[in-house]
């Protein structure tokens, strides 16, 4: 990768980082300030001197080829290095931060976000926080769109998400083992008890996050969601979903780790299952991450730590 990249500039790193972002070389263009056929010819020079196609060129706009996919998350790295460089030994101000997330619908993702954002220190950033459908995750992460996903998986959906995963070029990294646990209304009777079983769920609404199109029982948030239930209610957001916990005493599974700053009424009872929920973050398996996901990835585990639970990388 050295010898390919012996002459680029800082400048068309710059360039090509955010028509990577716009998924369009005139936006981008506008965005910088700079005349299109300046741009244009930036990246068919950037693409000359790198001695392979990184971009492939539609109607529509632009998209990363196979090799722009992974030119791009070492040309983050290079940039982002320059800009450290710059503020220790240059006193210049610290540059704009930059960080894409996209996750199944969990508290603690947004609660290491909140920490990450109030700690960045930046006088400028663009964080973007995507609670989305789990093929959406991926898809995010395989096209640069997110930098960082954050799902599970277990033994039921284990072989064909990894397998997605491995199609898409992307590798999942555990994060911590949860028990299940359901989610309720602090005021549902459920909460007194300190374990729930599936039987005392039997004649309780629940409450799963609709998948769209691709609504397969593997790609659901919720495990056991072969389990036919009397009441199900799937919803599209997290707000939803814990305003009909608090309505209609619903329910839905998850880690068990919520906030009480961020979700004051909503309560987590260990469910009486033999399941275990993996959590992980995935990322594309040939490009490092950037100095602002490690960030990231570290409040995330100081955030899973404060509620009692080992962390495993």
């Amino acid at each position: 990768m050295a010898k390919a990249t012996s002459g680029v500039t800082l400048q068309q790193l710059h360039y090509f980082i955010e028509v990577a972002a716009e998924g369009s070389i005139s936006a981008a263009a506008d965005l910088l300030y700079v005349a299109q056929p300046t741009m244009s010819a930036a990246m068919k020079d950037l693409e000359a001197r790198v001695g392979r196609a990184l971009l492939v060129r539609s109607a529509r706009g632009v998209s990363l080829t196979t090799d722009g996919a992974e030119f791009l998350g070492y040309a983050r790295q290079v940039v982002e290095q320059v800009s450290l460089l710059e503020q220790r030994y240059l006193g210049r101000p610290p540059s704009r931060r930059l960080l894409g997330v996209s996750a199944q619908h969990y508290s603690f993702v947004v609660d290491a976000f909140v920490r990450m954002v109030k700690a960045s220190g930046a006088i400028e950033y663009e964080f973007a926080l995507r609670e989305t459908r789990t093929w959406d995750i991926i898809e995010d992460v395989r096209t640069l769109r997110s930098e960082i996903g954050v799902l599970y998986r277990n033994d039921f959906n284990r072989k064909v998400i990894d397998k997605l995963l491995r199609d898409s070029g992307l590798a999942f990294h555990p994060l911590f083992l949860a028990e299940p646990h359901i989610f309720i209304s602090r005021r549902n009777p459920l909460a007194a008890q300190s374990r729930v079983t599936l039987d005392d769920l039997a004649d309780v609404p629940r409450l799963t996050f609709d998948q769209g199109a691709n609504n397969s029982f593997y790609f659901a948030e919720e495990i056991l969601s072969t389990l036919s239930s009397k009441q199900e209610i799937r919803v599209a957001d997290r707000a939803t979903i814990f305003n009909l916990m608090i309505g209609l005493d619903g329910y839905t599974i998850s880690t068990g780790i919520i906030s009480d700053q961020l979700d004051p009424e909503i309560v987590a009872i260990p469910l009486d299952v033999d399941e275990r929920i993996e959590i992980g973050w995935i990322g594309h398996a040939s490009i490092p991450l950037t100095e602002q996901a490690e960030r990231y990835l570290t409040e995330v585990r100081a955030v899973v730590t404060s509620f009692g639970v080992a962390v495993l990388g």
